[in-house]
This record gives structure tokens, sequence and C-alpha cells, in this order.
């Protein structure tokens, strides 16, 4: 495994060193963001270390109470995507996996003690609750125990790509470029474990698990068009049917704007988020095929790593991602100016989350997000910035934005989320523009900029068309639900 321990070593932090002397016990993987099995540095990470210490490994995770507000369509889409892992890294690696419920900050340690173990890894994320919870770990672990935090979401390394916050992708482009020869590299393979862990796991029941998570969070049902899992993910990236790589790519720089133009996106963003493909196989797989569509590559490239952990290096040294206090100066005090300016309309949470304004366009995009789990990224910017316009001021705009985005979108309660709401109405990682009335110098976009663009009346017709489809599908399965269940004979 010594491939594997050096392409790895700068892949990780070390949140706590145990004391000098302690004796070797199993590894623990406790996973949260990144959730597969393959092309994963924590769990390569954690193998190895295991490895090279003759002791074994497990991997935990833990489910939150609604995470951040997460629904059935997040949970469910999360938990149907672990019943997998915990089948595939049992039945392949012989690695046991716990699954622990309530509060991360007393499970983890409860679970180091009991086991002996004297090294967590840990996958990395910039959100402020569980980097929180991972100091609360450390400050109650014993000092026999070391805490290595391994970046396995990004392709380059938050810490290691920039030491402070980026202004914008022009300042950050150039660090991350720099260092993709390091670090846009081929997974080392994942060797089997030596040591079997001693003892067993309790059987986990998903269908009962994913059941009541469905029926607690029912207000948000779950989406069919995205189907959750390692293999549904690599399917999406480059299967032969309908592939993004292999199929949609040609299209992708030229079409990818265009709400209509469905098709045209990768489709990966759900994967990604949860973690069940990583972000430097998509990007190894697209520059094997980038000499067919060279501009759909490079474009396809900037979104995947240069905006993407843009996003993570903005949450992760900026605390306040999602707040006004993160703004820019320039855009605080332009948007704080203009704060009392007079709005033609004014919508509480309650009209936008239904739909109900009078611009049917952005009508269309909510009900996009609220029954199909997935706004076009266009449509976002467009969504978000006429909720500034549209409410008392930028703090209640971007606290409903969040809130929307979070609640509805099957990739929300991420960076990229957050960050795209930034933009939209707090100008993060943008410029000043010519200053107008409730925007101040935020870029601003409207009706008629749409129009321009594409087809607003077959955007709107879309989006009917799948409300329609989705009402249809819900009603089904209401009946389905409602027939009487047929008795057993014994």
């Amino acid at each position: 495994m010594a491939a594997a321990s050096c392409a790895v070593r700068t892949r990780f932090r070390a949140l706590k060193t145990a004391r000098p002397g302690a004796e070797a016990g199993p590894v623990v993987y406790w996973m949260f963001r990144d959730q597969r099995v393959r092309d994963n540095w924590a769990l390569i990470h954690a193998v190895d270390q295991a490895n090279r210490a003759n002791v074994p490994v497990a991997v935990a995770f833990n489910l939150f109470d609604q995470f951040l507000g997460a629904r059935a369509r997040q949970l469910g889409f999360m938990l149907r995507g672990l019943k997998q892992l915990q089948r595939d890294i049992q039945e392949t690696l012989n690695i046991p996996f716990f699954l622990f419920q309530g509060d991360a900050g007393e499970t983890i340690p409860n679970f180091l003690e009991e086991c002996g173990a004297t090294l967590l890894v840990t996958d990395f994320t910039p959100l402020r609750q569980i980097r929180k919870c991972k100091e609360l770990i450390s400050s109650k672990v014993s000092d026999r125990v070391t805490i290595h935090e391994v970046d396995a979401h990004n392709v380059v390394p938050v810490w290691a790509a920039s030491d402070k916050l980026e202004y914008s992708a022009k300042t950050f482009r150039g660090k991350i470029n720099k260092l993709l020869p390091e670090y846009l590299i081929d997974f080392p393979t994942l060797e089997l474990p030596n040591r079997r862990w001693d003892g067993s796991c309790q059987p986990i029941d998903w269908d009962d698990l994913i059941a009541h998570a469905i029926s607690k969070g029912a207000e948000v049902p779950e989406v069919h068009w995205c189907i959750p899992g390692e293999t549904a993910a690599l399917e999406v990236l480059k299967g032969k049917e309908n592939g993004f790589l292999t199929k949609r790519l040609k299209n992708y720089s030229t079409e990818r704007n265009n709400p209509l133009k469905t098709h045209a996106l990768s489709g990966l963003s759900p994967y990604l988020h949860f973690g069940q493909i990583s972000a430097q196989r998509c990007a190894l797989e697209a520059k094997r095929v980038r000499q067919l569509h060279p501009q759909a590559v490079d474009t396809f490239l900037e979104e995947m790593i240069v905006r993407r952990e843009l996003a993570d290096n903005y949450c992760f040294y900026q605390l306040h991602y999602d707040s006004l206090k993160g703004a820019w100066e320039w855009a605080k005090k332009s948007l704080l100016e203009h704060a009392s300016d007079r709005r033609e309309h004014v919508y509480t949470r309650e009209q936008l989350e239904k739909a109900q304004t009078e611009d049917p366009l952005w009508n269309a995009s909510q009900l996009e997000m609220v029954h199909h789990g997935k706004m076009h990224g266009y449509m976002r910017m467009y969504w978000a910035k006429k909720i500034l316009e549209w409410t008392k001021g930028p703090e209640e705009a971007l606290e409903i934005c969040i809130y929307l985005n979070d609640k509805y979108e099957i990739d929300g309660r991420d960076p990229s989320g957050y960050v795209g709401c930034m933009w939209s109405i707090c100008g993060v990682h943008d410029q000043g523009w010519k200053e107008r009335p409730v925007f101040g110098k935020i870029r601003y976009m409207n009706y008629a900029g749409c129009k321009r663009k594409f087809d607003v009346d077959g955007y709107i017709s879309y989006v009917k068309r799948l409300v329609g489809d989705a009402k249809k599908r819900k009603r089904a399965e209401a009946l389905l639900d409602e027939r009487p269940q047929k008795q057993s004979c014994c």
C-alpha cells in the first residue's frame, strides 16, 4: 500500500494527535460527505493505516435527525444509496458498516471507546455544524486517539488549494490549475484489510429506516428521475445508453445555460452532493475524451473543479457563508443602502413557496424545484434575484432563498447551493455593477433578459408537463397505498 500512502499524504490533516507510545487499536472511518466505496481517499487512507498497523478497520455512519431540514426527497436518496454501500463494502472488502442515530458528538466517541480504536478517519466538509461536531469529538475522545480529516470530496484539498478566502474564480483558477498535475491522478488500488474485525455489527433494517424517513418528510416526496447509488452514478457519467460523457457531452458548452436543454446537463449534482461519485473520477473520465469535444470538456472541468472547489473555499474560510455578514463590504454597504427602497411587489415566504407571484416564469422555476427536485442552474439565478426584489430586505431574501433551496433541491444543504444564493443576492465571487433601486450594485436579471436568452413560454410549458406528471404519479401511488392488503392464509 506504499503507493496509496504516498498519494493520500497531502490529502489529510491531523485534527488531533495521540500521545506518544499509545498502543495501536482499530481504525474507524466516520463517513459523512463521501458515501461511496470506489475512488474514496478517506476509505483508502483508513485501510492503508489499518494495514500498516496490522489492526482491523470499520466504517461508521451517523444519521442526524433531518440534517439541516432534509426531507423524504433527500433522506430517501441518501438511505437507498447507503443500503447499497453497506452491501458492497461488506461483500467486496469484508469491512463492517456500523450505523448510528442521534448526536454524532456522543455516538462516535462512545463507539471509539467501546472498540478501542486509536485512529478516527473522517471525510471533509466545510459546513459549520459538522466542523463543530468534529471539534466536540476531538475534545471528548481519549489521548490515545488520533483524528485525521481527509478531503475526499475535492480534487485539490481545500487547504492545499488556497490558504485564504478567495475573491473570485479569477483569483482562484490559477492556483487550482497549477496543482492539478499533482492531484488529478488515477486512484491507487483499494486493498483488502489484513485483519478481520473482532465481533459483529448489528443488522440494519434499511427498509424500515427508509419507510420512516419517507413518512416523516413526506411533505417533500422523493423524485423518480434520479436513481441513487454508486452504480447509477457511474451510469449517468459514462453509461452506454445515455451517459453524459458518452452521449450528451458535445452540447454541454453551448446548451447548458438553456433551461429547455436539460439533456445537455450532466445530471451528476445529486451524486456529487451525497458523495456517491467522486468529482476526481468525473474529471479523469472527462479528460480521457477531451480530444473528441475539447470545448465541452474544458467547460465541464471549469464547473466540476474550479467552481465547485471555489464554493468549498468560500464556506471553509467564511463562517458566515449563509448570511449577509459573509458578503463583500461593497455589496453589504450597497444592499443596506437600498434595503428600504420601494418594491413593486412584496411577497411572503408562504406565497413564494406556493409560486403565487405575478411572474409566470418565476412561478415555473419554483414549481420545477418543488415537483422535480432540481431547478435549472440559469433559472436558479433568476429565481434568487427576484426573491431579493420581492422581499422586505436582503436578509429576509437570503433566508427565504436558502430555506427553499435546502427544502426542495435534492442537492440542497451544499456549499455550491449556499454560494449560488450568496452570488445571486449578495454578489459573492462577482463584481459591482451599475447601481439601481433595490439591487444596489448587485448584478441584475429580469424577465426581458430571459426572453432574449431562451424560449420562456416553452420553458413554462415544459414545467407544466413536469408538474402534471408528478401529480399523476402521486395520485397513482396514493391509490396503491389504499388497496386492501391480501390477508395471510395461515
